[in-house]
C-alpha cells in the first residue's frame, strides 16, 4: 500500500479460470496485454480486488445469477480496456439466501482478501446485515436494488430506486384509474413491511383504503390461500411485494383467476423483473405491471448502443433483465471511479462518485452528495406472454432521491384520471 492509500499490484487468485470465461484468453494472459492486435507487452496494470456478493443459489437465486453476470460482464469491458492503469478482480461469494451468511463472507472479504468495495446484497434483510460490517472496516457497500428507503449510510452507494422512485409513481398511475381499493401482499421482511406500510399511508390519503395485508416467508411458494381471499374480497388492484420463488409462483396461482372466467383485478409491483416471469406459461407471463429503472426494450440510444455490445460479447440470445443492469451499472460507475481517483480508497472514491455524472445504458447518472443515492428515471411496462415488459410510460426525467420521503409525501394525492389525462409525473410513450 502507498502512502497516499493506493494499492501495489497484487497476484492473481484462483478467479483466473472464471475471468478467462468471461474476459477471453488472449486478453486475460498473465503478464501480457492485447493491444488490439499489436505485439503483446508487459502488463503492469494493478489489480482491484472486489466483493461480488449475490446469492446464486436459495430463495431467489435467479436474481442472484443475473446479478452476477451483469457484474462480470462489466468486470469483463473494465479488464479489457488498455486505457485502464487497473484490472478488477472478483472475489465472487454465495450466501445462498441466508441472511446471517453475508456478513461472515462480506467480513472475509474484506480482511482476508483486500476488498474495498463490496458489490450485492439484493434484499433489504441482507444489506442491513452487511452494512454494519462495512461501516466497521471502511469499506463501501454498492447496492443497486430497488428498496424501501428510510436509509442513507456514507458507507454505502445507493443506485438503486427508493420509494419515490418507484412506489409513488406506480400509485400516481394506478390509484385514479383502478381504483382506491388495493390488496396488498409481500414477503416477510422490512422490504415487505415498509413498502406496504407506505402504500397504505398514500392509499389513505388518497380517500382509499387497503383491503387486506398479507405477508409469506421469503421463498415460501404456499399461496393458495392468497388466491383465494383475493377471489373473496374482488380488490380493484393487486400490490406485489413479493420477492423471488414467491413472486413467480403467485403468478402461476394467480392465472388459475383467470381460468375461472372472470377477469381478476391487475396484479402491480416495483420489483418485478423478466427474470421473474421465466418458467411461467405464456398466458400466466402477461398483462402485469411493474415500474422499473431498466427495461430490456428500453428504446433510448444508450441502450441500443450497450445492447449492441453486449450481443457481440454474449450473443444476441442473451437478454438483458433489471437485475443484470443493475449489478452492470455498479461495476461500470465503480471502475470510472477508480480511474478518476487514481485509488480504490473509499473516501476518494465517494468523493468522485458524488461529483460527476456518469454516462450509463440507462442515461446519465448523479449520485446526491448528502444521501449517496442516484437521481434515476422511472419507467413502467406492462408484461407480455414473451416475458418481456412493454414500456407505456416514462418520467421526463431523472428523479433526485428522497429516500426519507421528507418532500414526497407533502404532495397532493392522485385525483382520479379524466379523460385523457396522462399524468404529471409520467409521460405517455407511444
Amino acid at each position: 500500500m502507498t502512502a497516499n492509500g493506493d494499492r501495489a499490484p497484487t497476484p492473481r487468485s484462483a478467479v483466473r479460470g472464471f475471468l478467462l470465461f468471461w474476459i477471453g484468453a488472449a486478453d486475460a494472459e498473465d503478464g501480457f496485454e492485447n493491444g488490439g492486435g499489436a505485439v503483446g507487452r508487459p502488463m503492469t496494470r494493478e489489480t482491484v480486488p472486489v466483493s461480488i456478493l449475490y446469492s446464486t443459489t436459495g430463495a431467489y437465486a435467479a436474481l442472484g445469477r443475473e446479478a452476477v453476470d451483469g457484474a462480470m460482464a462489466a468486470i469483463s469491458e473494465v479488464n479489457s480496456d488498455p486505457s485502464l492503469s487497473f484490472r478488477i478482480e472478483p472475489k465472487i461469494d454465495d450466501p445462498a439466501g441466508r441472511a446471517e451468511r453475508y456478513a461472515l463472507l462480506s467480513d472475509a472479504a474484506i480482511r482476508q482478501h483486500g476488498c474495498r468495495h463490496v458489490i450485492g446484497t439484493i434484499t433489504s434483510w441482507s444489506r442491513k446485515d452487511v452494512l454494519p460490517v462495512i461501516e466497521r472496516h471502511g469499506a463501501l457497500l454498492w447496492y443497486a436494488f430497488p428498496y424501501e428507503g428510510y436509509e442513507a449510510s456514507d458507507s454505502a452507494i445507493y443506485l438503486g430506486a427508493c420509494p419515490n422512485q418507484h412506489l409513488l409513481p406506480l400509485f400516481d398511475h394506478v390509484l385514479p384509474r383502478y381504483g382506491r381499493r388495493p390488496f396488498i401482499v409481500g414477503s416477510n421482511y422490512i422490504w415487505g413491511w415498509e413498502i406496504s406500510r407506505i402504500a397504505r399511508e398514500v392509499t389513505e390519503a388518497s380517500g382509499g383504503q387497503v383491503v387486506s395485508e398479507r405477508f409469506v416467508p421469503l421463498g415460501s411458494v404456499e399461496v393458495d390461500h392468497l388466491i383465494a381471499e383475493i377471489r373473496q374480497k374482488r380488490p380493484d388492484f393487486v400490490l406485489s411485494n413479493l420477492v423471488g420463488e414467491t413472486v413467480t409462483a403467485f403468478l402461476a396461482a394467480y392465472h388459475a383467476l383467470r381460468a375461472e372466467g372472470v377477469e381478476p383485478p391487475p396484479i402491480v409491483a416495483c420489483n418485478l423483473s423478466e427474470t421473474d416471469l421465466e418458467g411461467l406459461s405464456r398466458e400466466a407471463r402477461a398483462g402485469h405491471i411493474t415500474t422499473a429503472i431498466y427495461f430490456d426494450r428500453l428504446d433510448t440510444a444508450e441502450n441500443r448502443v450497450f445492447k449492441a455490445r453486449m450481443a457481440a460479447r454474449h450473443g444476441r440470445d442473451r437478454r438483458i433483465t433489471t437485475p443484470f443492469m443493475a449489478a452492470y451499472n455498479a461495476v461500470s460507475i465503480l471502475a470510472r471511479a477508480i480511474s478518476d481517483a487514481a485509488t480504490d480508497a473509499p473516501e476518494a472514491i465517494r468523493r468522485a462518485v458524488t461529483s460527476r455524472l456518469f454516462d450509463t445504458p440507462i442515461g446519465p447518472i448523479a449520485v446526491d452528495p448528502r444521501t449517496h443515492h442516484a437521481a434515476l428515471r422511472p419507467h413502467m411496462g406492462v408484461s407480455d406472454a414473451e416475458g418481456e415488459f412493454e414500456l407505456f410510460r416514462s418520467a421526463p426525467a431523472p428523479i433526485e432521491a428522497d429516500p426519507y420521503l421528507v418532500r414526497s409525501l407533502l404532495r397532493q394525492p392522485p385525483k382520479a384520471a379524466a379523460p385523457g389525462d396522462t399524468g404529471s409525473a409520467l409521460k405517455v410513450i407511444k
